[in-house]
């Protein structure tokens, strides 16, 4: 043991903090070096371990795995309120350095949930990119143009199963493409790609495929399954009742924006202007006409008073 030399040397004056021992200092000045060295603890930087990069939100911090699982929860609860799709677009738009990630989260909750939730997600794409250009990270923009067609594949797919997102999907690109976000010509292709998976019937559960008449006689003595239309379970009257409140949710909201008109001074103007259309020949026989009507209006007007005045002088 003579050999061995301890790892720390302390003084008889001194304890395990470094500081004067109370025989050395008085209490009321050990108490405060004791304090400022706590506190000097307190501040040292915690190492970085190296788990990629952290966003700090509201003092917590946040790693690219968590900031995907909140933005899938966006996603899986994205309804016919515009609320919920602001909240989702502002999320992806807070944690753009990950937008690559996110943008794969999109495509693989449009490849998972419900017929349902895709077309929530589909309308979300679009306030999406809205609120991307508008902020000037065109980068959720260039990668939605680029897989689009997987996006319109998921929503829609080729067997028909997603016969009733048609509709959303055709609004969705019209919009984007009003917006200068997709080529006419790109929008014109998926429009040709489209109109053959609007008119399969067992996409809606109204009928199953028939596999033949002997298959038909040995299953007569089975138990019976759900149907399924081309693979896809049919929907219940659950999610039934719920596509109708959302599309009913969206047609009200249209009709509140239909009055809407963009700011500026002639913007009122501009927009009666591009609505009317050019003056014609019909344009002045229906002006004579109405004149005419005013001119037979104006004339029993006068016979009317006209009796009544001879009346109350009689």
């Amino acid at each position: 043991m003579s050999g061995c030399k301890p790892h720390h040397r302390f003084s008889p004056t001194t304890n395990y903090f470094g500081t004067l021992s109370p025989n050395a200092r008085s209490d009321s000045e050990d108490v405060g070096s004791l304090s400022s060295v706590a506190n000097d603890c307190n501040s040292i930087p915690i190492p970085d371990r190296d788990h990629g990069s952290e966003e700090i939100v509201q003092g917590k911090v946040m790693d690219p795995f968590e900031v995907r699982i909140r933005f899938t929860q966006h996603l899986q609860h994205l309804n016919a309120s515009v609320t919920s799709a602001n909240k989702a677009a502002q999320y992806a738009l807070k944690f753009r350095e990950m937008d690559e990630d996110l943008h794969n989260c999109i495509l693989e909750q449009l490849e998972k949930n419900s017929m349902n939730n895709r077309a929530n997600i589909m309308y979300f794409i679009e306030q999406l990119c809205d609120m991307a250009a508008r902020e000037g990270h065109q980068d959720y923009v260039r990668m939605m143009q680029r897989d689009i067609l997987r996006v319109v594949d998921a929503v829609a797919p080729e067997d028909g199963s997603g016969a009733a997102n048609v509709k959303v999907v055709r609004k969705v690109l019209q919009g984007l493409q009003q917006k200068t976000f997709l080529l006419a010509q790109t929008v014109t292709e998926i429009e040709e790609c489209l109109k053959e998976r609007d008119t399969l019937p067992d996409a809606i559960g109204l009928s199953s495929p028939v596999q033949g008449d002997v298959e038909m006689a040995n299953s007569a003595h089975q138990t019976p399954k759900p149907a399924k239309a081309n693979g896809y379970q049919k929907l219940d009257k659950k999610q039934i009742e719920q596509r109708i409140e959302e599309d009913r949710e969206r047609h009200k909201r249209l009709r509140e924006n239909i009055w809407a008109i963009p700011g500026g001074e002639d913007s009122e103007f501009d927009k009666l202007w591009e609505e009317t259309s050019e003056l014609g020949e019909d344009d002045f026989i229906l002006y004579e006409e109405e004149a005419e009507e005013r001119r037979e209006a104006a004339k029993e007007f006068r016979e009317e008073q006209g009796l009544r005045t001879a009346t109350n002088g009689e």
